[in-house]
């Protein structure tokens, strides 16, 4: 099964929200394709208006009001900086073209729209990863060797 193939069953299970599937070919062969599922609401139980509660033992202080919004906002940690390099398939990254080789690229290296960034591993087959646009590597979010989910951000270039 080639990558284009698996990209295509990977659309299909985002679109009808499907977590995991299991495809099996003609001559036999057979994927199974697994993807994180979205975090699920938790209902949290909230006092009724008006509702009147009388002690169980003595009054407790009440805490500190809470901070306003616009300050919890400044507190809330940044946006992470820089266009995310996502993997198109499930499979093993590999920063190198090789075991041993110099790394295709490093946090600070500059590159050019086309130039390859990695490696996916996927079926045996290895599939290269290019840049869509100029820019700096900001980020390499996973580690040589590493399963990666179709989606999952490789690496921030900026």
């Amino acid at each position: 099964m080639d990558s284009k193939r698996l990209a295509e069953i990977a659309d299909v299970m985002e679109d009808r929200g499907l977590t995991r599937v299991r495809v099996e070919e003609p001559d036999g062969t057979a994927v199974e394709l697994e993807r994180a599922s979205a975090a699920q609401p938790v209902a949290v139980p909230m006092p009724m208006p008006g509702a009147v509660t009388a002690p169980a033992v003595a009054p407790v202080a009440m805490p500190a009001a809470a901070p306003e919004p616009a300050a919890q906002a400044s507190a809330a940690a940044p946006e992470p900086k820089g266009t995310e390099v996502t993997a198109p398939m499930v499979g093993v990254f590999y920063a190198a073209p090789a075991p041993g080789d110099e790394p295709f690229v490093h946090v600070g290296s500059k590159v050019k729209a086309g130039e390859t960034l990695c490696i996916i591993e996927a079926m045996k087959v290895l599939n290269e990863v290019t840049a869509e646009a100029d820019g700096e590597v900001l980020e390499i979010c996973v580690a040589d060797g590493d399963l990666v989910e179709f989606g999952s951000c490789l690496m921030r270039i900026g």
